[in-house]
Protein backbone atom coordinates (compact mmCIF):
# COMPACT_ATOMS: atom_id res chain seq x y z
CA UNK A 1 0.00 0.00 0.00
CA UNK A 2 1.18 3.57 -0.64
CA UNK A 3 0.91 4.40 3.06
CA UNK A 4 3.12 1.47 4.02
CA UNK A 5 5.75 2.48 1.45
CA UNK A 6 5.82 5.99 2.84
CA UNK A 7 6.22 4.74 6.41
CA UNK A 8 9.08 2.45 5.43
CA UNK A 9 11.08 5.25 3.81
CA UNK A 10 13.59 6.56 6.36
CA UNK A 11 13.59 10.32 6.91
CA UNK A 12 16.42 12.34 5.38
CA UNK A 13 18.12 15.56 6.40
CA UNK A 14 16.25 18.65 5.22
CA UNK A 15 17.91 21.09 2.82
CA UNK A 16 16.62 24.19 4.61
CA UNK A 17 19.72 26.41 4.70
CA UNK A 18 19.86 29.18 2.11
CA UNK A 19 22.88 31.20 1.02
CA UNK A 20 22.39 33.80 3.78
CA UNK A 21 22.22 31.10 6.46
CA UNK A 22 25.33 29.50 4.98
CA UNK A 23 27.17 32.84 5.04
CA UNK A 24 26.15 33.23 8.68
CA UNK A 25 27.50 29.76 9.52
CA UNK A 26 30.89 30.77 8.08
CA UNK A 27 31.07 34.23 9.67
CA UNK A 28 29.37 33.35 12.95
CA UNK A 29 31.47 30.25 13.56
CA UNK A 30 34.80 31.91 12.75
CA UNK A 31 34.33 35.00 14.90
CA UNK A 32 34.52 33.92 18.53
CA UNK A 33 36.51 35.71 21.22
CA UNK A 34 39.84 35.42 19.40
CA UNK A 35 39.77 38.75 17.58
CA UNK A 36 39.26 40.55 20.90
CA UNK A 37 42.21 38.80 22.56
CA UNK A 38 44.92 37.74 20.08
CA UNK A 39 46.21 41.25 19.15
CA UNK A 40 48.22 41.16 22.40
CA UNK A 41 49.72 37.75 21.63
CA UNK A 42 50.55 38.85 18.10
CA UNK A 43 52.25 42.04 19.28
CA UNK A 44 54.27 40.05 21.82
CA UNK A 45 55.37 37.79 18.97
CA UNK A 46 56.40 40.31 16.29
CA UNK A 47 56.72 43.66 18.10
CA UNK A 48 55.40 46.07 15.43
CA UNK A 49 51.99 47.03 14.09
CA UNK A 50 53.20 46.48 10.51
CA UNK A 51 54.17 42.87 11.18
CA UNK A 52 50.92 42.28 13.08
CA UNK A 53 49.05 43.43 9.99
CA UNK A 54 51.22 41.26 7.78
CA UNK A 55 50.33 38.24 9.93
CA UNK A 56 46.63 39.12 9.67
CA UNK A 57 46.88 39.49 5.90
CA UNK A 58 48.86 36.27 5.38
CA UNK A 59 46.54 34.37 7.72
CA UNK A 60 43.50 35.75 5.94
CA UNK A 61 44.95 34.91 2.52
CA UNK A 62 45.78 31.33 3.54
CA UNK A 63 42.31 30.90 5.02
CA UNK A 64 40.85 32.32 1.81
CA UNK A 65 42.86 29.81 -0.23
CA UNK A 66 41.49 27.07 2.02
CA UNK A 67 37.96 28.36 1.52
CA UNK A 68 38.42 28.35 -2.27
CA UNK A 69 39.70 24.77 -2.09
CA UNK A 70 36.79 23.64 0.08
CA UNK A 71 34.36 25.49 -2.19
CA UNK A 72 35.26 23.11 -5.03
CA UNK A 73 35.14 20.06 -2.76
CA UNK A 74 31.81 21.09 -1.19
CA UNK A 75 30.16 21.84 -4.53
CA UNK A 76 31.42 18.54 -5.96
CA UNK A 77 30.44 16.41 -2.94
CA UNK A 78 27.56 18.17 -1.16
CA UNK A 79 26.88 15.46 1.42
CA UNK A 80 26.71 15.81 5.20
CA UNK A 81 30.06 15.26 6.85
CA UNK A 82 32.27 17.51 4.71
CA UNK A 83 35.90 16.67 5.37
CA UNK A 84 35.00 13.11 6.38
CA UNK A 85 33.46 12.56 2.94
CA UNK A 86 36.51 13.94 1.12
CA UNK A 87 39.04 11.91 3.13
CA UNK A 88 36.90 8.75 2.91
CA UNK A 89 36.42 9.03 -0.84
CA UNK A 90 40.04 9.97 -1.59
CA UNK A 91 41.98 7.78 0.83
CA UNK A 92 39.57 5.06 1.89
CA UNK A 93 37.33 4.18 4.85
CA UNK A 94 40.18 3.98 7.40
CA UNK A 95 41.34 7.54 6.79
CA UNK A 96 37.76 8.81 6.92
CA UNK A 97 37.05 6.93 10.14
CA UNK A 98 40.18 8.24 11.89
CA UNK A 99 39.16 11.77 10.97
CA UNK A 100 35.61 11.23 12.24
CA UNK A 101 36.87 9.49 15.40
CA UNK A 102 39.15 12.39 16.34
CA UNK A 103 36.48 14.96 15.48
CA UNK A 104 33.67 13.26 17.39
CA UNK A 105 35.40 12.04 20.54
CA UNK A 106 37.53 15.06 21.46
CA UNK A 107 37.73 17.88 18.90
CA UNK A 108 34.10 19.01 18.72
CA UNK A 109 33.11 18.24 22.34
CA UNK A 110 36.34 20.02 23.34
CA UNK A 111 35.44 23.01 21.16
CA UNK A 112 31.97 23.22 22.69
CA UNK A 113 33.38 22.93 26.22
CA UNK A 114 35.99 25.60 25.47
CA UNK A 115 33.39 28.00 24.06
CA UNK A 116 30.92 27.56 26.90
CA UNK A 117 33.68 27.97 29.50
CA UNK A 118 34.81 31.12 27.72
CA UNK A 119 31.23 32.40 27.76
CA UNK A 120 31.01 31.87 31.52
CA UNK A 121 34.31 33.65 32.11
CA UNK A 122 33.23 36.66 30.07
CA UNK A 123 29.83 36.84 31.78
CA UNK A 124 31.67 36.52 35.10
CA UNK A 125 33.29 39.92 34.48
CA UNK A 126 29.86 41.50 35.07
CA UNK A 127 29.21 42.05 38.80
CA UNK A 128 25.74 40.48 38.62
CA UNK A 129 27.33 37.17 37.58
CA UNK A 130 30.20 37.17 40.07
CA UNK A 131 28.62 34.18 41.85
CA UNK A 132 29.62 31.93 38.91
CA UNK A 133 32.85 31.10 40.76
CA UNK A 134 30.96 29.81 43.82
CA UNK A 135 30.59 26.09 44.45
CA UNK A 136 27.29 24.23 44.18
CA UNK A 137 28.81 20.89 45.14
CA UNK A 138 32.14 20.11 46.76
CA UNK A 139 31.64 16.35 47.15
CA UNK A 140 31.64 13.84 45.54
CA UNK A 141 32.18 16.15 42.53
CA UNK A 142 33.38 19.73 42.48
CA UNK A 143 30.78 21.74 40.56
CA UNK A 144 30.52 25.54 40.38
CA UNK A 145 27.64 27.74 39.25
CA UNK A 146 29.75 28.62 36.22
CA UNK A 147 30.01 24.96 35.19
CA UNK A 148 26.24 24.65 35.58
CA UNK A 149 25.68 27.68 33.34
CA UNK A 150 28.09 26.23 30.74
CA UNK A 151 26.22 22.93 30.81
CA UNK A 152 22.88 24.74 30.48
CA UNK A 153 24.18 26.70 27.47
CA UNK A 154 25.35 23.45 25.85
CA UNK A 155 21.93 21.86 26.37
CA UNK A 156 19.96 24.88 25.11
CA UNK A 157 21.96 25.34 21.90
CA UNK A 158 21.93 21.58 21.29
CA UNK A 159 18.14 21.60 21.76
CA UNK A 160 17.82 24.41 19.21
CA UNK A 161 19.73 22.29 16.70
CA UNK A 162 17.72 19.20 17.65
CA UNK A 163 14.38 20.80 16.68
CA UNK A 164 15.44 21.75 13.15
CA UNK A 165 18.28 23.00 10.99
CA UNK A 166 16.06 25.84 9.76
CA UNK A 167 15.54 27.20 13.28
CA UNK A 168 19.25 26.87 14.04
CA UNK A 169 20.08 28.55 10.73
CA UNK A 170 17.73 31.47 11.37
CA UNK A 171 19.22 31.90 14.85
CA UNK A 172 22.68 31.89 13.28
CA UNK A 173 21.71 34.50 10.68
CA UNK A 174 19.98 36.95 13.04
CA UNK A 175 22.66 36.86 15.71
CA UNK A 176 25.55 36.91 13.23
CA UNK A 177 24.14 40.15 11.77
CA UNK A 178 23.85 41.51 15.33
CA UNK A 179 27.42 40.37 16.04
CA UNK A 180 28.75 42.13 12.93
CA UNK A 181 26.85 45.29 13.92
CA UNK A 182 28.38 45.25 17.41
CA UNK A 183 31.88 44.80 15.97
CA UNK A 184 31.33 47.77 13.65
CA UNK A 185 30.19 49.84 16.67
CA UNK A 186 33.42 48.92 18.46
CA UNK A 187 35.39 50.02 15.39
CA UNK A 188 33.56 53.35 15.08
CA UNK A 189 33.91 54.09 18.80
CA UNK A 190 37.62 53.28 18.68
CA UNK A 191 38.30 55.66 15.82
CA UNK A 192 36.29 58.40 17.58
CA UNK A 193 38.79 58.56 20.47
CA UNK A 194 40.32 62.02 20.65
CA UNK A 195 43.39 60.72 22.46
CA UNK A 196 44.21 58.21 19.75
CA UNK A 197 46.40 58.73 16.75
CA UNK A 198 47.89 57.25 13.60
CA UNK A 199 51.31 57.53 15.17
CA UNK A 200 50.51 54.38 17.17
CA UNK A 201 50.80 52.39 13.95
CA UNK A 202 54.51 53.18 13.82
CA UNK A 203 55.22 52.07 17.39
CA UNK A 204 56.99 48.93 18.53
CA UNK A 205 57.30 46.60 21.51
CA UNK A 206 60.88 45.89 22.53
CA UNK A 207 60.14 42.67 24.42
CA UNK A 208 58.83 40.75 21.41
CA UNK A 209 60.04 37.31 20.35
CA UNK A 210 60.89 38.62 16.89
CA UNK A 211 62.40 36.90 13.88
CA UNK A 212 60.89 34.06 11.85
CA UNK A 213 59.77 32.23 15.00
CA UNK A 214 57.95 35.34 16.21
CA UNK A 215 56.19 35.83 12.88
CA UNK A 216 55.06 32.20 12.78
CA UNK A 217 53.74 32.55 16.35
CA UNK A 218 51.72 35.59 15.26
CA UNK A 219 50.55 33.78 12.13
CA UNK A 220 49.36 30.80 14.16
CA UNK A 221 47.43 33.18 16.43
CA UNK A 222 45.83 34.81 13.39
CA UNK A 223 44.93 31.45 11.83
CA UNK A 224 43.33 30.31 15.08
CA UNK A 225 41.22 33.46 15.00
CA UNK A 226 40.24 32.60 11.39
CA UNK A 227 39.54 28.95 12.22
CA UNK A 228 36.03 27.56 11.70
CA UNK A 229 35.28 28.37 8.05
CA UNK A 230 35.45 24.65 7.21
CA UNK A 231 32.41 23.95 9.40
CA UNK A 232 30.03 24.95 6.60
CA UNK A 233 31.05 21.89 4.54
CA UNK A 234 29.90 19.60 7.38
CA UNK A 235 26.29 20.70 6.84
CA UNK A 236 26.48 20.55 3.04
CA UNK A 237 23.70 17.94 3.05
CA UNK A 238 21.28 20.56 4.38
CA UNK A 239 22.13 23.48 2.09
CA UNK A 240 19.84 24.38 -0.79
CA UNK A 241 21.60 24.50 -4.17
CA UNK A 242 24.94 23.55 -2.57
CA UNK A 243 26.78 23.69 -5.89
CA UNK A 244 26.10 27.46 -5.90
CA UNK A 245 25.61 28.44 -2.26
CA UNK A 246 28.64 26.71 -0.70
CA UNK A 247 31.21 28.58 -2.85
CA UNK A 248 29.39 31.90 -2.41
CA UNK A 249 29.10 31.51 1.37
CA UNK A 250 32.71 30.40 1.84
CA UNK A 251 34.23 33.10 -0.35
CA UNK A 252 32.15 36.02 0.91
CA UNK A 253 32.12 34.71 4.48
CA UNK A 254 35.91 34.54 4.83
CA UNK A 255 36.23 37.91 3.05
CA UNK A 256 33.76 39.46 5.52
CA UNK A 257 35.70 38.11 8.49
CA UNK A 258 39.01 39.31 7.07
CA UNK A 259 37.68 42.83 6.66
CA UNK A 260 36.21 42.89 10.18
CA UNK A 261 39.44 41.59 11.72
CA UNK A 262 41.55 44.26 9.99
CA UNK A 263 39.11 46.97 11.13
CA UNK A 264 39.03 45.83 14.77
CA UNK A 265 42.80 45.58 14.93
CA UNK A 266 43.12 49.04 13.37
CA UNK A 267 40.71 50.53 15.91
CA UNK A 268 42.66 48.99 18.80
CA UNK A 269 45.96 50.24 17.31
CA UNK A 270 44.48 53.73 16.92
CA UNK A 271 43.63 53.89 20.64
CA UNK A 272 46.52 51.99 22.23
CA UNK A 273 50.28 52.15 21.58
CA UNK A 274 52.18 48.94 20.84
CA UNK A 275 53.48 48.54 24.41
CA UNK A 276 49.98 48.82 25.88
CA UNK A 277 48.60 46.24 23.44
CA UNK A 278 51.40 43.78 24.23
CA UNK A 279 50.82 43.80 28.00
CA UNK A 280 47.01 43.87 27.85
CA UNK A 281 44.99 40.73 28.59
CA UNK A 282 41.98 42.19 26.73
CA UNK A 283 43.21 44.81 24.23
CA UNK A 284 39.78 45.58 22.73
CA UNK A 285 38.20 46.01 26.19
CA UNK A 286 41.04 48.24 27.37
CA UNK A 287 40.77 50.35 24.21
CA UNK A 288 37.04 50.99 24.62
CA UNK A 289 37.46 51.53 28.37
CA UNK A 290 39.70 54.50 27.51
CA UNK A 291 37.05 55.90 25.16
CA UNK A 292 33.85 55.22 27.13
CA UNK A 293 35.00 54.09 30.56
CA UNK A 294 33.67 50.87 32.06
CA UNK A 295 30.62 51.12 29.81
CA UNK A 296 32.94 50.70 26.84
CA UNK A 297 34.57 47.64 28.36
CA UNK A 298 31.07 46.28 28.98
CA UNK A 299 30.21 46.70 25.28
CA UNK A 300 33.23 44.60 24.31
CA UNK A 301 32.37 41.95 26.89
CA UNK A 302 28.80 41.80 25.59
CA UNK A 303 30.13 41.52 22.03
CA UNK A 304 32.46 38.70 23.07
CA UNK A 305 29.61 36.84 24.80
CA UNK A 306 27.37 37.21 21.74
CA UNK A 307 30.20 36.07 19.46
CA UNK A 308 30.73 32.94 21.53
CA UNK A 309 27.02 32.03 21.57
CA UNK A 310 26.82 32.29 17.78
CA UNK A 311 30.06 30.32 17.37
CA UNK A 312 28.64 27.66 19.71
CA UNK A 313 25.58 27.29 17.51
CA UNK A 314 27.70 26.83 14.39
CA UNK A 315 30.01 24.39 16.16
CA UNK A 316 27.18 22.23 17.52
CA UNK A 317 25.41 22.34 14.16
CA UNK A 318 28.44 21.18 12.19
CA UNK A 319 29.83 18.78 14.77
CA UNK A 320 26.92 16.35 14.78
CA UNK A 321 27.02 15.81 11.01
CA UNK A 322 30.35 13.95 11.04
CA UNK A 323 29.34 11.03 13.31
CA UNK A 324 26.05 10.93 11.41
CA UNK A 325 27.93 10.56 8.10
CA UNK A 326 30.33 7.84 9.26
CA UNK A 327 27.49 5.89 10.90
CA UNK A 328 25.45 6.26 7.70
CA UNK A 329 28.30 4.55 5.86
CA UNK A 330 28.19 1.65 8.34
CA UNK A 331 31.45 2.33 10.18
CA UNK A 332 30.08 3.53 13.52
CA UNK A 333 27.15 2.94 15.87
CA UNK A 334 24.07 2.74 13.65
CA UNK A 335 21.97 4.80 16.05
CA UNK A 336 24.10 7.86 15.26
CA UNK A 337 22.79 7.74 11.68
CA UNK A 338 19.18 8.19 12.81
CA UNK A 339 17.31 11.19 11.46
CA UNK A 340 14.43 12.53 13.55
CA UNK A 341 11.19 11.81 11.66
CA UNK A 342 9.69 15.20 12.48
CA UNK A 343 12.63 17.59 12.78
CA UNK A 344 14.80 15.84 10.15
CA UNK A 345 18.01 16.36 12.12
CA UNK A 346 20.67 13.83 13.24
CA UNK A 347 19.04 13.84 16.67
CA UNK A 348 20.99 11.02 18.32
CA UNK A 349 24.34 12.43 17.16
CA UNK A 350 23.40 15.85 18.58
CA UNK A 351 22.49 14.31 21.95
CA UNK A 352 25.66 12.21 22.20
CA UNK A 353 27.81 15.19 21.21
CA UNK A 354 26.20 17.28 23.96
CA UNK A 355 26.76 14.51 26.53
CA UNK A 356 30.47 14.28 25.63
CA UNK A 357 30.83 18.06 25.93
CA UNK A 358 29.10 18.03 29.33
CA UNK A 359 31.47 15.31 30.54
CA UNK A 360 34.42 17.52 29.60
CA UNK A 361 32.78 20.47 31.38
CA UNK A 362 32.37 18.40 34.54
CA UNK A 363 36.04 17.46 34.39
CA UNK A 364 36.74 21.14 34.90
CA UNK A 365 40.26 22.26 34.07
CA UNK A 366 41.29 18.83 32.78
CA UNK A 367 39.36 19.24 29.54
CA UNK A 368 41.80 21.95 28.37
CA UNK A 369 44.54 19.36 28.21
CA UNK A 370 42.26 17.01 26.30
CA UNK A 371 41.39 19.70 23.80
CA UNK A 372 45.03 20.70 23.35
CA UNK A 373 45.67 17.16 22.12
CA UNK A 374 43.64 17.93 18.99
CA UNK A 375 45.55 21.06 17.91
CA UNK A 376 48.07 18.88 16.09
CA UNK A 377 45.38 16.64 14.58
CA UNK A 378 43.40 19.70 13.41
CA UNK A 379 46.22 20.88 11.15
CA UNK A 380 46.93 17.30 10.09
CA UNK A 381 43.38 16.87 8.79
CA UNK A 382 43.32 20.34 7.21
CA UNK A 383 46.36 19.26 5.20
CA UNK A 384 44.90 15.85 4.33
CA UNK A 385 41.44 17.21 3.43
CA UNK A 386 42.89 19.97 1.27
CA UNK A 387 45.10 17.47 -0.56
CA UNK A 388 42.07 15.44 -1.67
CA UNK A 389 41.36 18.01 -4.39
CA UNK A 390 44.46 16.76 -6.25
CA UNK A 391 43.30 13.15 -5.88
CA UNK A 392 39.86 13.91 -7.30
CA UNK A 393 41.24 16.03 -10.15
CA UNK A 394 43.54 13.16 -11.15
CA UNK A 395 41.16 10.26 -10.53
CA UNK A 396 37.93 11.87 -11.74
CA UNK A 397 38.94 14.44 -14.37
CA UNK A 398 35.51 14.43 -16.01
CA UNK A 399 33.41 14.55 -12.83
CA UNK A 400 30.88 17.36 -12.51
CA UNK A 401 32.49 20.36 -10.78
CA UNK A 402 29.96 23.19 -10.45
CA UNK A 403 32.76 25.35 -9.05
CA UNK A 404 36.46 25.03 -9.87
CA UNK A 405 38.99 26.60 -7.53
CA UNK A 406 40.61 29.68 -9.00
CA UNK A 407 44.39 29.34 -9.44
CA UNK A 408 44.55 25.54 -9.41
CA UNK A 409 46.98 23.94 -8.59
CA UNK A 410 48.81 26.89 -6.98
CA UNK A 411 46.05 28.02 -4.60
CA UNK A 412 45.21 24.62 -3.05
CA UNK A 413 48.92 23.75 -3.16
CA UNK A 414 49.80 26.80 -1.06
CA UNK A 415 47.03 25.96 1.39
CA UNK A 416 48.27 22.38 1.80
CA UNK A 417 51.87 23.58 2.11
CA UNK A 418 50.91 26.17 4.73
CA UNK A 419 48.99 23.52 6.67
CA UNK A 420 52.08 21.27 6.57
CA UNK A 421 54.34 24.07 7.85
CA UNK A 422 51.93 24.92 10.65
CA UNK A 423 51.55 21.22 11.42
CA UNK A 424 55.33 21.02 11.89
CA UNK A 425 55.36 24.25 13.95
CA UNK A 426 52.50 23.03 16.15
CA UNK A 427 54.18 19.65 16.70
CA UNK A 428 57.57 21.08 17.63
CA UNK A 429 56.02 23.80 19.79
CA UNK A 430 54.29 21.19 21.99
CA UNK A 431 55.79 17.77 21.29
CA UNK A 432 54.14 16.06 24.26
CA UNK A 433 50.55 17.03 23.45
CA UNK A 434 51.10 16.54 19.72
CA UNK A 435 52.40 13.03 20.35
CA UNK A 436 49.44 12.30 22.61
CA UNK A 437 47.16 13.69 19.90
CA UNK A 438 48.69 11.22 17.46
CA UNK A 439 47.99 8.39 19.92
CA UNK A 440 44.35 9.53 20.19
CA UNK A 441 44.07 9.29 16.39
CA UNK A 442 45.76 5.86 16.29
CA UNK A 443 43.45 4.58 19.03
CA UNK A 444 40.72 4.67 16.39
CA UNK A 445 42.48 2.03 14.24
CA UNK A 446 41.27 -1.06 16.21
CA UNK A 447 37.81 0.50 16.44
CA UNK A 448 37.72 0.93 12.69
CA UNK A 449 38.49 -2.74 12.11
CA UNK A 450 35.82 -3.72 14.65
CA UNK A 451 33.15 -1.66 12.86
CA UNK A 452 34.50 -2.68 9.46
CA UNK A 453 34.03 -6.36 10.34
CA UNK A 454 30.49 -5.67 11.52
CA UNK A 455 29.81 -3.73 8.33
CA UNK A 456 30.93 -6.68 6.18
CA UNK A 457 28.88 -9.14 8.23
CA UNK A 458 25.80 -6.95 7.81
CA UNK A 459 26.40 -6.64 4.05
CA UNK A 460 26.57 -10.45 3.68
CA UNK A 461 23.20 -10.98 5.36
Amino acid sequence: MPGQTQLSTPPELARDLGVSHSWAVVVGTIIGSGIFLVPAEMMQAVGTAKLVYLAWLVGGLLSFFGALTYAELGAMKPQAGGEYVYVHDAYGPLGGFLYAWTWFVIAKPGSIATLTTGLVRILGTFSMFSFFANDILARPFHVTWGQLVAIAATILISLLNYVGIKKAGEFQLVFTILKVAMILVIVVVGFSYSGGGWGNFGGSYSGSKGGIAGFFAALVAALWAYDGWNDLNMVAGEIRRPERNIPIALIFGVATVGALYILVNAAVQYVLPANAIAISQRPASDALALVLGQFGAGIVSAGMALSIIVAMNGTIMSGARVPYAVARDGYFFSSLAQVHPRFRTPSVAIIVQAVLAIILLLLGGNFRQLFSLTIFSEWLFYMISGSTIFVFRHREPNAARPYKVWGYPLVPGLFVLASAVLLYYTFTDNVRNSALGSLVILAGVPLFYYFSRKHKEFALK
